[in-house]
């Protein structure tokens, strides 16, 4: 919260019960981390961290793991042991007033907030890697990809555009290997099978059009800070999804800000829930991209917190990055969680009031060891303090006030509805169209080649039988008239003979019957 002199406040320091303890808004830049056991009150001090920075017109991005942070948007009031505590450390003196901050509520599945999106191109190779679960080999293919589709004008917005490129990768293996490297028909294959897996998790609507744009995300109303809040508890479900994306915004941010040194205060408050996630199976690569982020993002404005069970879930190169720390209690069950405890301890300017290690072990809910940056950016002495409460709702609001609040934003038109503009998916459909259809002419074309080749030999094979047949006919006729000729010859013959003996005998006939 504010005091009456506007300056943020963090907690009331229990061991001297010197007061409140707060921060230095131009040191908040410089990263923090709040971390603590399951209910020591991670959540609360978020929401009280995230209003604070609203009231100082700094926006906020934060994830919602369980819904809770949804609350933020409305007033509270309805709290008995936010009462207990205003009372207790006389909040309405320093200006606390129950009120809420303005929110815009964002969600990859579109259910829970506007629909946040994000093309396939900007998601790039390296985080698309990490979606995808791939190996090393894997990630390269998937490289190569890329690059084939930027060198050919292959926009990828969505994952079917992404599935097409492959295709369009395995078709042509043979001449791609040699310009871009090896591409194997199992890599390929592995990766086809990847996205099936991610469009099954909803992935599928993670990526498209319209995309984020992250000039949505410094928005103020009425000189408050706008929490962006991303709905994830589905996402939470599918944390390679959740990490990377948060990875993405990191990057995109980094990449696309201008320089501005050191402001009075942020220019954006980036809160990492359930940071862990986002450290397990990293590859060095990126653990090496997310180290680059966090020291150079301040230079842009932007600060980033992350929030997890235990700071040794932090590696060590960004761990030792985060100078604004709150520790809620910890609990040492093993070897591993007490050598834990003793390093975030060791980690903390140490204050004589106190034992910071066993403190840790004994903090109640809300209770936290704190340590900021001062004017000089130098580590503060640790302060055991109760962390302040929010002046919002704490807990879920209604589904319909929630509802209410994303439908008359005006976000709402920007993201509402998908298009999908021409990209790989839909040129190389067209050309693989293209190609069946000059296959298809040319088998047409060959099959009409061999019907008029067919029919000239039939043709042929019909005028040779009509002259075989003509010459048979020919042959016919000779040899009957021969055998007719003979006949007639024969028969001439015959009746010439009985003629002729006729005649001689008629005659002889009438000489010998004459007497003389």
């Amino acid at each position: 919260m504010l005091n009456r002199e506007g300056q943020p406040i963090a907690g009331f320091d229990l061991a001297t019960q010197g007061g409140f303890v707060g921060f230095v808004p131009k040191m908040m830049n410089r990263h923090g981390l709040i971390s603590g056991a399951t209910g020591a009150g991670k959540t609360v001090t978020l929401q009280s961290f995230a209003e604070t920075f609203s009231h100082m017109g700094v926006p906020v991005f934060a994830a919602d793991m369980k819904g809770d942070l949804s609350g933020i948007s409305g007033i509270g009031g309805s709290s008995s042991s936010v009462e207990k505590r205003v009372t207790e450390y006389r909040l309405s003196e320093e200006g606390f007033k129950y009120q809420s901050c303005p929110v815009e509520f964002w969600d990859p599945f579109g259910s829970g907030g506007h629909p946040l999106r994000v093309s396939v191109s900007s998601m790039g190779p390296l985080l698309l890697e990490r979606i995808l679960n791939l190996n090393e080999t894997q990630g390269g293919v998937l490289n190569i990809a890329f690059h084939v589709a930027d060198d050919n004008g292959l926009l990828l917005i969505d994952l079917n555009d992404l599935q097409m490129t492959l295709r369009f990768l395995a078709d042509n293996a043979k001449e791609i290997s040699t310009k871009y490297g090896n591409v194997s028909a199992a890599s390929v294959g592995a990766i086809q099978r990847a996205l099936l897996r991610l469009k099954s998790e909803g992935g599928d609507r993670f990526f498209g059009m319209p995309e984020l744009d992250r000039e949505d995300l410094f928005r103020t109303v009425g000189g408050k800070g706008v929490v962006n809040i991303i709905a994830a508890d589905q996402l939470s479900r599918s944390p390679r999804i959740y990490t990377t994306f948060l990875l993405w915004l990191l990057s995109d941010l980094f990449e696309n800000l201008p320089e501005v040194g050191d402001l009075d205060r942020p220019k954006l408050v980036f809160f990492f829930d359930e940071a862990h996630l986002l450290f397990n199976d990293m590859s060095k690569a990126l653990q090496d991209k997310v180290e680059q982020i966090v020291r150079l993002i301040r230079s842009k404005g932007v600060g980033i917190y992350f929030v997890t069970q235990t700071p040794s879930d932090i590696p060590e190169d960004i761990l030792g990055q985060l100078g604004n720390r709150v520790l809620h209690a910890l609990r040492a069950y093993t070897p591993k969680d007490q050598k834990a405890i003793k390093a975030a301890a060791d980690g903390l300017r140490p204050n004589p009031a106190f034992d910071t290690e066993e403190t840790l072990l004994s903090l109640g809910t809300g209770e936290a060891i704190v340590s900021f940056l001062d004017p000089k950016g130098a580590p503060g002495v640790a302060r055991k303090v109760a962390i302040l409460p929010p002046m919002s709702q704490i807990g879920a609001i209604d589904k319909a006030v929630r509802n209410q609040t994303i439908v008359t934003s005006p976000l709402h038109s920007k993201y509402a509805e998908e298009y999908d503009p021409e990209s790989a998916f839909e040129i190389l459909t067209r050309k693989y169209a293209g190609i069946a259809a000059a296959e298809t002419a040319q088998k047409e074309a060959k099959e009409a080649e061999r019907l008029r080749k067919e029919e000239e030999k039939r043709l042929r094979d019909e005028e040779k039988e009509a002259r075989r047949l003509e010459r048979e006919r020919k042959a016919n006729k000779s040899e009957a008239q021969k055998i007719l000729e003979r006949a007639l010859g024969s028969g001439l013959r015959s009746v010439t003979n009985s003629l002729g003996r006729q005649l001689i005998r008629g005659a002889l006939g009438t000489l010998l019957g004459k007497k003389i």
